[in-house]
């Protein structure tokens, strides 16, 4: 995993191109904070590699409600807490 700034990729995307097609995964940061994953796709693994970022991110949101819901417990989740969870995270995946 090598990191890169929004910088960098203005100034010098060549070595950034040159990190991605050498099979490593490069993080984009935006004020010292990670803010993008780059990783080498092509057209035959483009859609298997976006459904497995998708399906991770499910796993991870499921997860959390998980967690949420032993931390809440004996009362558990209220119907409106677990709808505003799936919300959230749908909206997580529309953003990535």
């Amino acid at each position: 995993m090598i990191f890169f700034t929004i910088r960098d990729m203005r100034s010098n995307p060549r070595q950034i191109w040159e990190r991605i097609a050498a099979g490593d995964e490069v993080i984009i940061t935006n004020n010292g904070k990670p803010a993008a994953l780059m990783i080498e796709v092509n057209d035959k693994n483009l859609q298997d590699t976006l459904l497995a970022i998708r399906q991770a991110q499910a796993i991870r949101a499921v997860n959390r409600l998980r967690v949420r819901s032993v931390q809440t417990m004996p009362a558990g989740m209220s119907s409106e807490e677990i709808e505003a969870e799936i919300q959230a995270a749908r909206k997580e995946l529309t953003h990535d």
